[in-house]
């Protein structure tokens, strides 16, 4: 399920009624804690936070048109999912984001590879997902991603 929107303020305006306060606290959320030089945009249609052609001209290896992705929301059918191509690519950020998923929430992540499902709304992790956003610096996920997943 796509939210319609050409601009990050169309897909915020956008997100069903009974997300929309959710969605836009985690965008919030992400932007006070997206480290100098990521910026928010529209990626594959959705929101994005990623590096901008401006600093990573090459853009992303799939899709040169497109910015180099890094984390991304989006309102679908049955949650709120968050996306995170750190925690996909790092195995020490992952292992420590599951071991302080425990201290933020009483359920287990409804996870896929970068991808965190929240069914309910107040199952989400505000505060970890902040302290993750902080994690990884535009010069380190350039480095990662062209060590681990760009062929």
């Amino acid at each position: 399920m796509k939210t319609p929107g050409n601009t990050v303020e169309e897909i915020l305006a956008n997100v069903p009624e009974e997300r929309s306060l959710p969605f836009r606290k985690l965008h919030d959320v992400i932007m006070k804690n997206l480290p100098e030089g990521f910026e928010a945009g529209i990626s594959y249609g959705g929101l994005g936070y990623v590096v901008p052609h401006s600093i990573y001209p090459s853009g992303y290896h799939c899709k040169p048109s497109e910015p180099l992705p890094f984390a991304g929301i989006a309102s679908q059918k049955h949650s709120i999912n968050f996306y995170h191509m750190g925690i996909y690519a790092d195995q020490k950020l992952m292992d420590w984001f599951l071991s302080q998923y425990p201290k933020h929430s009483s359920k287990k992540p409804d996870m896929g590879k970068s991808c965190i499902r929240f069914k309910k709304s107040e199952e989400i992790p505000y505060e970890l997902i902040g302290q993750l956003m902080r994690k990884i610096s535009v010069q380190d996920w350039i480095k990662t991603y062209e060590g681990k997943i760009k062929k």
